[in-house]
């Protein structure tokens, strides 16, 4: 199994604290697919919403390819996500809870196929990124002062 990273949601693990994963294939035309390949994807402000039992992401952003023609697509289009039956009803009871949504994290190439990464997740609310931010500087404090330390005591 192959698997190449094409785009990452930079906010997904900021804004929300993920509680579960899954995979899901996404519905693209042959331009898009020539672009996605130069890696001209963007994730940032995508979100996923389940409308008449069918999931899709908005807000996904895929350049147009640069040498196509009248068959480039809108670059922010409504795309279909591939999930089966039981992984949509799944989705669909998860959000009926309070505060779960559903983002996408990441965009990658699995067998020649793309998929993308879905999370499902509540919002963090804005001490909690504040504690996350802190909790993450005091970790790096720590390994550069181990590294210093690793040094003196080489020397």
């Amino acid at each position: 199994m192959s698997e190449k990273f094409i785009a990452k949601n930079p906010t997904a693990f900021h804004n929300y604290n993920i509680k579960e994963k899954l995979e899901a294939g996404i519905v693209l035309y042959g331009t898009e697919i020539k672009s996605i390949r130069l890696g001209k994807v963007n994730l940032k402000d995508s979100y996923i919403f389940i409308k008449s039992g069918e999931v899709f992401i908005r807000g996904l952003h895929i350049s147009p390819y640069e040498h196509g023609n009248i068959f480039n697509k809108d670059p922010l289009r409504d795309r279909k996500l591939l999930l089966n039956r039981r992984e949509i009803n799944k989705l669909i009871g998860m959000t009926k809870q309070k505060g779960l949504a559903i983002i996408p994290l990441n965009m990658y190439f699995k067998n020649n196929f793309v998929k993308v990464e879905i999370g499902i997740g509540t919002g963090k609310k804005l001490y909690d990124k504040r504690q996350d931010l802190a909790k993450r500087d005091a970790e790096k404090q720590i390994k550069i002062n181990l590294k210093n330390n690793m040094q003196k005591s080489n020397l």
